[in-house]
């Protein structure tokens, strides 16, 4: 036995769960449930992140099918919330294991309070055995601060408790190099090192009809957790012992591995969770010297300012192309910035008086794009 005692997160896509327009499938919630008594019959601390609350909750609300508008979703969640807990607190009890629940949403990660109180519960809650059980707290996100399918919402968790490793669980086996469904010559990417715009590529569009969440926001939910140092799998568990085997690096799909990556829980804050007061466009040697020499961010690559903010405030750092390109902790006020843009450092100095030179230093940066020349 491979394994650590570690903790794992795991995600249940919706369409692992639920019936077409019937609801939940009570009988693999307790598939589910039973695959997760057997990892922690291995010692291992388990939570999970599930979707499906839409979906157990529309029929009994008279809907047909599952509905499209947001305040019908969201009123089928809050009924189905409830019934989702209901359905894994009955499944797990039968292997003496009790859940609880958290019902998560984006600004939650944006305030550093919240995060960490949310930790410390997560924290007693495995300390005392029970399985946490996360969710987006649909009733009340707005659209477009959702998480999509919580792929991206399963990686920060992951990230928040320092997980060993993200098992995302979907409809198809991995990451193919074509459609599967279509093109018969597709072959599965076992491992990945590195996420590149050809893997993004690839990865096209939503796969079911059930979920929000297509292999493309899976790959972007293992950027997340790569970065904060977590493996990922990406794939099935459909026959019994199937999650065990992909905890131990068997399983029907995709691995991620982290090695090259990891930031430090305040870069992983900076770069996913921090709200950016403005954006600041740099000029091409800035944007190499940012990317690909670890540099700090001066005035003279600074061409544009946008937005209100402070000393110390988060900012967006884009190129001339108006890429997003990075984060970082700025240490000027706007209108600072726009009289010294462009200027050499030694002018600066002459002009305006501010507690450090560098507009970003290089260790309140966090780099999100990779350089293209």
């Amino acid at each position: 036995m491979h394994t650590d005692h570690g903790r794992i997160v795991i995600k249940i896509g919706s369409s692992s769960l639920t019936l077409e327009n019937e609801g939940l499938n009570i009988e693999q919630i307790q598939y589910f449930a039973s695959e997760l008594a057997t990892l922690r019959a291995q010692g291992l601390q388990v939570l999970l992140v599930t979707s499906g609350a839409v979906a157990a909750g529309f029929t009994s609300l008279g809907y047909k099918t599952r509905p499209k508008l947001l305040h019908e979703k969201q009123a089928s969640a809050s009924v189905g919330q409830a019934l989702l807990m209901q359905a894994y607190q009955e499944a797990l009890a039968k292997h003496g294991i009790g859940a609880a629940q958290i019902l998560l949403t984006r600004s939650d990660f944006t305030n550093r309070k919240c995060v960490h109180n949310a930790s410390m519960t997560i924290d007693e809650l495995l300390h005392r055995g029970v399985i946490p059980i996360i969710n987006e707290n649909d009733t009340i996100s707005v659209n477009e601060l959702k998480f999509g399918d919580n792929d991206t919402l399963s990686a920060l968790v992951a990230n928040l408790v320092k997980a060993q490793k993200l098992i995302i669980l979907t409809d198809i086996d991995g990451l193919y190099t074509d459609n599967p469904r279509n093109n018969l010559f597709a072959k599965r990417i076992d491992h990945v090192d590195e996420i590149t715009e050809d893997l993004y590529r690839i990865a096209g569009g939503a796969g079911s009809s059930v979920g929000t969440g297509g292999m493309r926001s899976k790959i972007e939910a293992a950027r997340i957790a790569m970065r904060g140092g977590v493996s990922v799998f990406v794939g099935r568990s459909y026959e019994q012992g199937d999650l065990m085997l992909a905890c131990e690096g068997q399983g029907k799909g995709t691995y991620f591995d982290a090695g090259k990556h990891n930031l430090s829980m305040k870069k992983q804050w900076l770069g996913f969770h921090s709200v950016a007061s403005g954006m600041i466009t740099v000029d091409a040697g800035a944007e190499k010297a940012l990317l690909t020499r670890g540099k700090s961010l001066l005035p003279a690559g600074v061409t544009q300012v946008e937005g209100d903010f402070h000393p110390g405030d988060v900012v967006e750092v884009r190129s001339l192309h108006g890429e997003c390109i990075g984060r970082g902790i700025v240490n000027y006020a706007p209108w600072q910035l726009q009289a010294v843009a462009g200027l050499s450092s030694e002018e600066v100095a002459k002009r305006i008086e501010v507690s450090r030179i560098e507009v970003i230093h290089r260790d309140e940066w966090v780099t999100l794009q990779s350089y293209k020349s």
